[in-house]
């Protein structure tokens, strides 16, 4: 006890309480010295970026190709096919997601310059989307009947294809490269290949619903909101070139 009084930090009567040093780790009802953390994405941009991606992957212009790719098959297997090439798709999104800025970073390609160029990308998509050339092309894909279309062209470029590439680093970078903003645009990504396999898998109704008209008419609808989408892209990677304010 005489040791304890010895050693032990004297304090004043009047000392306040909050002025006291604790052990570490001992509770003391005072407020605790608080961690920032990389703060979650906002709702906004969360919105913009699944819309962003559901207008480049066009799941209802899937569905003709789907049909045309799988005729002849049946229900099962095209069932088979549809979740293989959702899950090769998301596979090849998700590495670029995660190791495209690193890529380019590697290659010497600033952000702000491939914003430029995805944004340009995107808006030659949405031309084609708007002219109904992106959907004659698709059809134009001409492949061998005993070739199993769920790698190519299905996965591939039909899905994972270029814009959907540059889509995923953007909107990675715009997240701005913190966990949680990547986890989320990777997060949305999953949920766009989950609403892709069920278009897929109702390809059969949906094509008889819609007809090619309908189908025309929500490719051309979702190319306007590319365009959009995309002009935006330009301006944000010219304001990050410094060029305007």
């Amino acid at each position: 006890m005489q040791f304890f009084f010895k050693y032990a930090p004297s304090f004043g009567a009047g000392t306040p309480l909050a002025q006291v040093p604790l052990s570490k780790g001992q509770p003391t009802g005072l407020p605790c010295p608080s961690y920032t953390e990389d703060p979650m994405p906002e709702t906004a941009f969360l919105i913009t970026a699944f819309a962003t991606l559901f207008v480049v992957i066009d799941p209802p212009g899937l569905v003709p190709l789907f049909i045309a790719l799988t005729r002849g098959m049946d229900a099962e297997r095209r069932k088979a096919m549809a979740l293989r090439a959702c899950i090769i798709a998301t596979c090849l999104l998700l590495l670029f997601g995660l190791a495209g800025e690193a890529i380019l970073t590697f290659i010497g390609i600033s952000m702000p310059a491939f914003r430029i160029a995805g944004g340009m990308l995107l808006y030659l998509t949405a031309l084609d989307m708007l002219f109904e050339r992106r959907t004659q092309r698709r059809e134009g894909q001409q492949v061998d009947p005993d070739h199993d279309p769920s790698v190519f062209p299905l996965a591939t470029p039909l899905i994972a294809g270029p814009g959907a590439i540059a889509t995923m680093i953007l909107l990675v970078g715009q997240s701005g490269n913190t966990w949680p903003g990547t986890m989320a645009v990777l997060g949305l990504l999953v949920v766009m290949m989950v609403v892709t396999y069920a278009f897929l898998l109702a390809s059969p109704p949906l094509e008889r619903m819609l007809g090619r008209t309908g189908t025309i008419v929500i490719t051309r609808l979702l190319g306007m909101l590319l365009a959009a989408l995309s002009v935006q892209f330009v301006i944000d990677g010219v304001k990050g070139t410094g060029l305007i304010g």
